[in-house]
């Protein structure tokens, strides 16, 4: 006996104790169950707030984070879209880490890419993306996330200049990807040659209209110097210029963009994005690295949710833009998360015609994948830009 108990009610209390924490543990997993499954009023709210799904406002901070449990979304050997130029693997990279990363916004959390129901979501509409080779890298990611989703559904692939279509006959669906790298027109005088017109979009815009989602793209082609620059002229108004300040007229341009999609568009049937602005890891000296470097040799992102690059001035450039928009398009900012990722590049992993290391243009799968998974989130999101 203990303090006047015997052993026996106290091994009797014991049990008693043990049934009754077992009995409120059993029905605090039911009603959490039932919270999770079936959630309303305020418990809803508080299951919403605790989760914070991304949003556009809050999915572009945070860091990158090992994943090899999730990650790659799909295997690049058996997607027929790829490029020689992205597909890194097929072209001999040996490592597979840098496929394995999954993009941790710091106050929310992504949806998982479903790609069955993006397929439901546009079936019987149109996706075009339009831009430059950055553009390409994402249409080819896209196109191989759904296949990887529906690997049994048929598909059709063609090319009409300047497009590429890709087609799921099942769900109505149709992307495509057109070149058209600064946005605005080239047009070609007889005595003059190539006029870049930094005021003008006629005839590709036609084919825009008829989309029911549009990603646009335009950056390093602004920055190219002869014999790759494809201009001889640049016209603004009645004003012919040799050259000018690249950045200013990356700026007017986008404002002859910004003013089309405002006068064209009607956002209450076509959704517009501009994918943002992706870096380059050509120099390592933008990030302290060696003299000579460049992105050879990296196999894992840079840690922390800090970009040690100089800030891209594009990316001001084009948030002035679509906050001075009657009807903005989203700003798919990637910049931060892509420069973040040295080792995404093909580097010497590219098709033979390219001279050197690529660190523009990014390995499929990779970086693009995440790209388009914030593109799915952002749709899925409540909030519109």
């Amino acid at each position: 006996m203990i303090f006047g108990v015997s052993r026996k009610d106290m091994a009797s209390r014991s049990r008693l104790c043990f049934l009754a924490t077992a009995l409120v543990l059993q029905c605090t997993m039911l009603l959490l169950q039932a919270l999770v499954h079936n959630p309303t009023g305020v418990e809803a709210r508080v299951l919403k707030e605790k989760i914070r799904l991304c949003d556009l406002s809050n999915m572009f901070n945070g860091s990158w984070v090992y994943d090899d449990q999730s990650y790659p979304l799909y295997d690049s050997f058996v997607c027929p879209f790829i490029s020689q130029q992205f597909d890194c693997q097929k072209n001999g990279r040996a490592d597979t880490d840098y496929l394995k990363y999954r993009w941790q916004p710091t106050d929310c959390s992504l949806p998982r890419f479903s790609g069955e129901d993006f397929l439901e979501k546009f079936r019987g509409k149109r996706i075009m993306f339009v831009g430059d080779s950055l553009s390409l890298n994402q249409w080819q990611s896209l196109t191989c996330m759904l296949h990887a989703a529906v690997p049994q559904a048929i598909y059709n692939t063609w090319e009409a200049k300047p497009s590429n279509y890709f087609e799921f006959p099942e769900y109505d669906l149709i992307i495509s990807m057109e070149w058209h790298q600064f946005l605005v027109d080239i047009n070609v005088d007889e005595s003059m040659g190539r006029v870049l017109e930094l005021d003008s979009i006629k005839g590709s815009g036609d084919t825009w209209k008829e989309a029911d989602l549009l990603i646009f793209d335009s950056w390093h082609w602004w920055f190219y110097k002869p014999p790759v620059q494809p201009w001889d002229y640049i016209e603004v108004g009645n004003e012919t210029f040799t050259d000018m300040n690249r950045i200013s007229a990356f700026a007017i341009a986008m404002g002859t963009w910004a003013t089309w999609v405002d006068s064209n568009i009607d956002p209450s049937k076509t959704r517009v994005f501009y994918q943002g602005i992706s870096p380059s890891h050509a120099i390592a000296r933008d990030w302290g690295g060696p003299r000579r470097g460049n992105c050879a040799g990296y196999s894992e992102p840079f840690e922390g949710s800090q970009s040690p690059m100089p800030r891209n001035s594009g990316v001001y450039v084009m948030k002035f833009i679509l906050n001075r928009m009657n009807n903005p398009a989203s700003f798919l900012d990637i910049t931060l998360l892509s420069e973040l990722r040295p080792d995404g590049h093909p580097s010497a992993y590219t098709d033979t015609q390219q001279n050197g290391r690529d660190c523009l243009h990014w390995c499929i799968g990779g970086v693009p994948d995440t790209w388009n998974e914030l593109l799915y989130a952002a749709i899925v999101s409540d909030k519109h830009p």
